[in-house]
């Protein structure tokens, strides 16, 4: 059986989600766009919407253009898939989902197929992701700081509108952004600072101007990057890490429009109680942040640090491999396996901190500081994993905690 193209486009507003599909629906001849939304109530499974564009009559057959099901959104939309392959082998798919999926993680899920299942790789070759970007919307969204209405982050339930807007830009291959307007009114001034996020939110993206009609030179430039299949070492290696507490972290780029990246580093591991009263000063000016660290109080524990806005989370994620853990070695993605080598330390092992912080009028030194000062010094590190579980910890004392910083 032929394979057959999948692409993946998302937006931040319903606008840009749409008209990326329309632009890719041109693209090449039985192009079917299966557009997904969630909607998530209090039972444990929510209602997974999908509408076929696209398809002829009986193709496939007895398959309505809309379907409602509840259940688990990536055991539904593969089943979709996969009928969509049966019945029309080799020709390409867009796939469309709204903000209402954490869209990394829900891809990594649908491809990886459970024991049983035939995986979509034999089906489908994986298009870049596309997620066309408004820069103002965006800025609106990372001010936000309530619960989004759907988003659903694995089993940490929903997440703050800023967080999935942060998800969401740092889950594209390519970001398609509209031409800056001319007028440099305050809805230009918020467009500009927007793309300076949005350059420091997911460096590694492609930058694309978002193409105004479906039939230009620059339609048929952008559908021609976007309709080019990954290599699927590539398509791995994206999609190992989507669940890895501990994974590469974006690289730092000149200063924007006054935003900037600080990247900050550490062997030794934070006392909670120091770090605590640190935080009002390290989240100043900060947009987004994100990384792993070391809290003494969990000496086994990875802890990730995510904020977006003014809400930051500190979760204890998962234990840090050790020499004589083979099993967990084993089940650790290749890239975490990696970096687990390359900073291995003879005492430390794979433990260490590793923050990246995204904002504008950031003072690095400053920052930098703040963090080094709230480190273990000599005398408490001497203590050792024993003395240091006995630390107040106004963190994780108990269940991991979320909260707001600042008025």
């Amino acid at each position: 059986m032929s394979k057959g193209l999948l692409s993946v486009v998302c937006g931040n507003t319903p606008g840009m989600r749409g008209h990326l599909a329309d632009l890719l629906l041109r693209g090449r001849s039985g192009t079917v766009v299966l557009a997904v939304s969630v909607t998530a109530d209090d039972r444990r499974y929510p209602t997974v919407q999908r509408f076929a564009s696209g398809l002829g009559p009986g193709e496939p057959p007895n398959r309505p253009s809309c379907r409602a099901a509840t259940g688990d959104p990536a055991v539904i939309v593969r089943q979709d898939l996969a009928e969509l392959a049966r019945h029309r082998p080799g020709r390409p798919v867009v796939l469309a989902p709204s903000g209402d999926l954490d869209l990394l993680p829900f891809l990594a899920d649908l491809w990886h197929a459970p024991i049983g299942v035939t995986p979509l790789a034999r089906q489908y070759d994986l298009a870049p992701v596309a997620v066309g970007i408004d820069p103002a919307q965006l800025l609106r969204d990372l001010r936000c700081i309530h619960d989004s209405a759907a988003i659903r982050v694995g089993d940490a339930g929903r997440a703050t509108t800023a967080e999935a807007a942060a998800r969401l830009a740092e889950a594209a291959d390519v970001l398609l952004v509209p031409d800056e307007p001319d007028e440099p009114d305050d809805e230009g001034g918020l467009a500009r600072a927007g793309r300076a996020v949005l350059a420091h939110l997911n460096p590694s993206a492609a930058l694309t101007p978002m193409p105004v009609g479906l039939d230009s030179a620059a339609a048929r430039a952008a559908r021609s990057a976007l309709l080019a299949p990954l290599h699927h070492v590539v398509v791995a290696s994206r999609l190992a890490g989507a669940f890895e507490p501990v994974g590469l972290l974006p690289r730092q780029v000149p200063v924007l429009d006054d935003v900037a990246s600080v990247r900050w580093q550490a062997r030794r591991p934070f006392h909670p109680q120091r770090l605590a009263r640190a935080l009002p000063t390290v989240m100043r000016s900060v947009a987004r942040s994100r990384g792993h660290l070391w809290l003494a109080s969990r000496p086994g524990s990875v802890v990730s640090w995510r904020s977006a806005g003014r809400h930051l989370e500190l979760r204890e994620e998962d234990r840090w491999l050790e020499e004589d853990t083979a099993d967990a070695w084993h089940a650790a993605s290749p890239e975490r396996r990696t970096l687990a080598a390359w900073h291995w330390d003879p005492y430390f092992g794979e433990r260490r901190s590793e923050l990246v912080f995204v904002g504008a009028g950031l003072d690095r030194d400053r920052l930098c500081a703040t963090l080094d000062a709230a480190l273990l010094d000599d005398g408490e590190l001497a203590a050792g994993p024993d003395g240091w579980r006995h630390l107040t910890d106004p963190l994780l004392g108990g269940p991991a905690v979320r909260g707001l910083l600042g008025p």
